[in-house]
């Protein structure tokens, strides 16, 4: 497997060259770039296709692989809004980021789909049935593309068990959507292990944190081998199902030295694969 780290995991504001030199100089093999809005550093609603291999000839002169797209702009924009504006605006943000993906080789993109909410029209049922009715209107770009859309597993009191993340995912009848696994999202109520055998095939890529269980909540997520995950057996079930590609760290910042947070990440990563710390 490979080492991978989000653009998140740097200070807000890094520019490209310093991102990617840090990345490579901690040893990692892959960074996963984020969809800005206009403005943001590197990739954004309004990067034309010949800036994104720009980027991507950038990343390989300093050794580095893209091999996913994240973003966060489907929390303001999500598939299953009551809001129909709000849910063209998720498409068309998706959209994006497969044009984008195609035109940098990367092969997944990360796709939040949709949120549970008390109030307003955001039931469970619904929003189940609408963003996979608005994510089917998505696959035929992606297929096109050859770029997988992988749903992500996130704290939206959506898609709570695996067994029903793999039924959304195999209900859309498509190879090109799958599963993007965050193993620290899960540990609150679940197992990752137990995840990973279940969704199997399905997962495209895999998000790395820790949580520590004593605290439960959303400040419990930690450094790398600061909390509760079992990573000898995560290891183990990801090897088990066949899966070689990156788990791609996605961290908050060290406040005192913002970019001792990809070395440490990365000797950390060392560990939980079996190599050396050193």
């Amino acid at each position: 497997m490979l080492k991978g780290i989000n653009q998140w995991c740097f200070p807000e504001g890094t520019d490209l060259d310093t991102l990617f030199s840090h990345s490579s100089k901690a040893g990692f093999d892959a960074v996963e770039l984020n969809l800005y809005e206009p403005g943001g550093v590197g990739l954004t609603l309004e990067s034309t296709a010949a800036e994104a291999e720009s980027i991507k000839r950038k990343a390989e002169s300093y050794g580095i692989q893209l091999r996913s797209l994240s973003t966060g702009l489907m929390w303001a924009n999500s598939l299953s809004s009551e809001d129909e504006h709000a849910r063209a605006k998720g498409r068309a943000i998706v959209e994006k980021q497969i044009e984008l993906a195609h035109a940098m080789d990367i092969d997944t993109i990360l796709v939040v789909p949709a949120f549970v909410k008390k109030e307003g029209d955001h039931g469970y049922d619904v929003a189940y049935r609408r963003s996979q009715a608005e994510l089917a209107k998505l696959v035929p770009l992606a297929e096109r593309n050859r770029v997988n859309i992988a749903i992500e597993n996130v704290w939206n009191k959506f898609l709570l068990s695996p067994l029903e993340m793999a039924r959304y995912i195999d209900e859309l009848g498509s190879s090109w959507v799958g599963a993007y696994f965050d193993v620290g999202n899960v540990l609150n109520f679940g197992f990752p292990e137990q995840w990973i055998r279940i969704l199997g095939p399905r997962i495209r890529k895999v998000h790395v944190k820790d949580f520590k269980l004593n605290v439960g909540n959303i400040t419990g997520f930690v450094p790398l081998l600061a909390g509760d995950v079992d990573w000898p057996e995560v290891c183990k079930a990801l090897r088990e199902i066949g899966y070689a590609d990156t788990l791609t760290a996605e961290l908050n910042i060290y406040a005192a030295n913002p970019y001792q947070t990809a070395y440490d990440t990365a000797r950390h990563l060392d560990i939980i694969l079996g190599g050396s710390a050193q």
